[in-house]
């Protein structure tokens, strides 16, 4: 079986530079991808980051696909609880009805944010507490017609319009054993933040695998292993490219929203003993070197926890280093160039 191969973008604003000049560098890299050979492209979802423009996927998705011709082009994800299930199915078939065949429909549990952000978006504190995720889901399948509605959502006849349009393939995302086995349960793909949550990799690939059962929609599991890559024509530079995701983890783990960090700026950070463990901790979850290094290791991963797709997240503070890794990647795995 040929591995696939897919990005994940978080739209990253630079320290210098600016959330528009993000979001046209994210559409040149889709229509790098597009052409290198890229399976799919995913746009994740996150807010009151000031690193990250990618707070609106929808529109996102609606930029990338317009600009490119074979990607499939979807959410990684959706963070469902801040959203109406509703809403949510008619953004995505109108998406699908503007982009037949090419819509992916990523779904995230947790909120993409802090929570005081969560409660911004919701306005309900109860809704902070409730794990309403399955019964949303749930009610999303509904609105596609894939399932009846929860007993407790007496929402029988609303349609989600265009209602002559399919809502596009559903993903589950997940960084522990709660989204594998409901993805599992559900007889759905699912895709693991390794780059997140390097810990849960083993377990959660094997509850997926182990407890899969089939489905309408998918026969055979489908897991997609999300990893934190960099290449570079050699490891020296790569090593260097990779310094800020250092800076960016500690920012993560104070609550500190700042733009990515500069290479400049990594360097010069003076890294206390417990914060210089949190950063061996992600390293170890990070794929970086040579192409061939980086193609070895991908690989390695993908069998260890039989993933048939990778999709791989580069986040740097040079564009066109960002740009020449997922070209690298490409041509040590042959990815076939579209026209």
């Amino acid at each position: 079986m040929t591995l696939k191969l897919s990005i994940l973008d978080l739209a990253p604003v630079v320290r210098g530079s600016s959330g528009p000049q993000a979001l046209q560098n994210t559409l040149e890299l889709a229509r790098l991808a597009d052409r290198l050979g890229y399976h799919r492209y995913w746009v994740a979802e996150h807010h009151n980051m000031a690193g990250v423009a990618s707070s609106s996927p929808e529109i996102l998705i609606a930029a990338i696909a317009r600009e490119t011709r074979h990607l499939r082009v979807g959410s990684g994800g959706i963070m469902l609880p801040n959203h109406s299930p509703l809403r949510v199915a008619e953004n995505f078939r109108t998406l699908e009805a503007l982009y037949p065949g090419r819509i992916d429909l990523g779904l995230g549990r947790a909120p993409g944010t802090d929570r005081r952000t969560a409660l911004a978006l919701r306005r309900n504190p109860q809704a902070l507490a409730a794990d309403d995720f399955p019964a949303q889901v749930a009610e999303l399948q509904a609105y596609a017609g894939e399932g009846p509605f929860p007993e407790d959502r007496n929402f029988q006849g609303i349609q989600a319009y265009p209602a002559d349009v399919a809502l596009p393939p559903l993903y589950l995302l997940g960084s522990s054993t709660y989204g594998a086995e409901m993805a599992a349960r559900l007889g759905l793909p699912y895709a693991f933040a390794y780059h997140f949550s390097p810990e849960a990799l083993i377990p959660a690939m094997q509850i997926y695998h182990q407890a899969f059962q089939p489905s309408r929609v998918l026969q055979r599991p489908h897991a997609i292993l999300t990893v934190a890559a960099i290449c570079a024509e050699d490891r020296e530079t790569a090593e260097e490219l990779a310094l800020p995701l250092d800076l960016l983890r500690i920012r993560l783990a104070r609550g500190i929203s700042q733009p990515f960090p500069t290479v400049e700026e990594a360097k010069a950070y003076p890294y206390t003993e417990q914060e210089q463990q949190i950063v061996q901790l992600y390293r170890k979850a990070l794929v970086l070197g040579t192409p061939a290094q980086v193609r070895e290791q991908l690989l390695d991963l993908s069998q260890m926890v039989q993933a048939s797709e990778v999709m791989i997240t580069s986040n740097m503070d040079r564009h066109r280093a960002r740009l020449n890794s997922y070209r690298l990647i490409a041509e040590a795995f042959s990815l076939t160039a579209q026209a």
